[in-house]
């Protein structure tokens, strides 16, 4: 399904340089399309693809659109290493490339690329991190079954009780990040995957003081491929949760250490001027 409705015909210039993150494990059917919407969509905005060795040929077909594509870039990674790692290693090359804003988005269309500038005009606002969100008034999901909200919803839920932060949708992984944002959450000291890896970063960017806001998004049960969802992520995120949230009460996690930015590349200081 794709979101035919226009959110408007704006640029996002005034935010600086736009890069949307997106990783992939056998996508070699949602590449072409996802990058084709994210051009549409915000034709100003850079798309990396971090692909983890997927088999399927999904790096090189990323490949060819980022030959046709300046605007497109691909990260070869070593292997399946997990959703969390990924986005970190996107992070770190888009902030030492020179880009100022820094999205998440799933490369299977659930996050619709038709609704980024509602994210972009969040930041456009005063925000520092902008989360769409499935939860709040205006969001929604389509085609899923009761099981899946029920297990998203849930654990929103018990996340935002244990680590009492104001978020409806805390496991959302469509999202978008000032640099600097990124640069205040530790992200050397995150190491968690899936949906405790965004559990984590939203933690830690309201225990670092940020401000944090949610926009209405609709989410799309993906068409082509197959869920990387498992009961390993959802274990994981329950154990850490739990935990995170018993060390909070008694004092022992500190505030995020902030990171100094990296010297930039030579292609971003070119792009610079």
């Amino acid at each position: 399904m794709t979101d035919s409705s226009t959110e408007g015909n704006e640029t996002f210039g005034d935010l600086g340089r736009i890069l949307v993150i997106i990783p992939t494990y056998n996508e070699v059917e949602n590449i072409p399309l996802i990058t084709a919407r994210v051009r549409a969509a915000v034709p100003e905005a850079h798309i990396l693809v971090a692909d983890d060795n997927s088999p399927d040929g999904t790096g090189a077909v990323a490949d060819r659109i980022a030959a046709a594509d300046p605007n497109v870039q691909v990260l070869h990674r070593k292997g399946k290493e997990g959703l969390g790692a990924a986005y970190l290693a996107g992070f770190r090359w888009g902030i030492e490339h020179g880009f100022d804003v820094l999205v998440e988005m799933d490369a299977d269309g659930s996050h619709q690329p038709e609704q980024l500038p509602r994210l972009l005009t969040g930041l456009r606002h005063g925000a520092d991190l902008v989360l769409g969100s499935r939860w709040v008034p205006g969001g929604e999901v389509v085609n899923w079954p009761a099981s899946r909200q029920f297990i998203s919803r849930g654990g929103s839920l018990y996340s935002r009780t244990m680590l009492k932060v104001p978020i409806r949708d805390v496991t959302g992984g469509y999202r978008a990040f000032r640099k600097q944002t990124l640069l205040g959450l530790g992200m050397s000291e995150v190491a968690s995957q899936g949906y405790c890896f965004q559990v984590d970063l939203a933690w830690r960017a309201v225990r670092a003081g940020f401000t944090v806001v949610e926009v209405p998004i609709t989410f799309v049960e993906r068409e082509l491929g197959a869920s990387k969802m498992s009961r390993n992520i959802l274990v994981e995120a329950l154990v850490r949760v739990s935990a995170w949230g018993v060390n909070y009460r008694l004092g022992r996690v500190p505030a995020p250490v902030a990171e100094p930015e990296p010297a930039p590349s030579p292609e971003a200081r070119s792009a610079r001027g």
